[in-house]
């Protein structure tokens, strides 16, 4: 009675002699058959560093060279490394940056004539109305009625 191992698993199982000269018997069970037929690899997610498999397609589709566990690692990816900055589809020479340099100061989101707190109607106004001057010290909150009144009516800002 032949005895061999698994290809997979080393573990030593019995084989019928017609199934062995036929070419089976190679692994022990068909769980160490579904491993043996895998053709991928394991890699390292780019984001959270998890090690994942892939498969041999899904390694080669893969434009920017990285590879993800997840969707959510994938969007952490694409948000908060690839498209900061120049690298933003709508990036136009830091031109409609404001916002963002207001937000990330920690500024209160709160509008400086009225004082509401609704960050739903917030919008950025340049205290010298250079709209490419976006240095922290030129940014103000304002809601957009304030805004308007402003622009278009000349009422004081501070």
């Amino acid at each position: 009675m032949p005895q061999v191992n698994c290809k997979v698993c080393k573990k030593e199982f019995y084989v019928k002699p017609y199934h062995q000269r036929i070419g089976m018997g190679i692994y022990c069970s068909t769980t160490c058959q579904y491993i043996g037929a895998r053709k991928g690899k394991y890699i390292l997610c780019d984001v959270c560093g998890k090690k994942t498999w892939k498969e041999p397609r899904q390694l080669k589709r893969s434009k920017s060279g990285k590879l993800f566990c997840s969707k959510s690692c994938h969007m952490v990816w694409k948000n908060k490394i690839m498209n900061l900055g120049e690298n933003h589809p709508n990036w136009v020479n830091g031109k409609y940056a404001e916002r963002g340099v207001l937000e990330r100061s920690g500024r209160k989101i709160v509008c400086e004539l009225c004082k509401t707190k609704d960050k739903r109607i917030m919008a950025v106004h340049h205290k010298d109305r250079n709209n490419r001057n976006n240095k922290l010290l030129n940014l103000a909150w304002l809601c957009h009625n304030c805004h308007f009144l402003v622009h278009n009516y000349n009422v004081k800002f501070k």
